[in-house]
């Protein structure tokens, strides 16, 4: 079994506690059953936000998901980078699993989608 990464962003549509929550549970949700993974698959997630969105803890949604407190979750703050899309939650969950690299599905919602590819060309990664 391998540790792998699953990457994911969606916009959120306002600086608000439930717009907040409500983009993360999306995004989450999205992430693991396009994935096939159940919260037990999961090692660690790490949340970014661009600083425009400042109101709420994203990985609170998990506990609303009723996932498990034992769940390692951290949150941060992406860099301030000039003409970065606003209002933007990104995830990096990583999991357990016997799937390769290749086989994983990475989401992109909402006005993040146009990340997909800035982030396939930046890195060379998959999509």
């Amino acid at each position: 079994m391998q540790c792998r990464g699953i990457r994911g962003a969606i916009t959120v549509s306002a600086n608000n506690k439930e717009s907040i929550l409500a983009a993360t549970k999306e995004l989450l949700v999205e992430m693991t059953q396009a994935n096939g993974i159940g919260f037990e698959d999961i090692a660690a997630i790490l949340f970014t936000t661009t600083s425009d969105l400042n109101v709420e803890f994203p990985a609170a949604a998990t506990r609303e998901l009723g996932w498990p407190p034992s769940l390692a979750l951290l949150c941060g703050h992406e860099m301030n980078v000039p003409h970065d899309l606003s209002r933007c939650l990104r995830i990096l969950m990583l999991i357990n699993t016997e799937k390769g690299p290749d086989d994983i599905t990475h989401v992109y919602l909402g006005e993040a989608k146009r990340l997909k590819n800035e982030t396939s060309l930046s890195i060379g990664g998959n999509t």
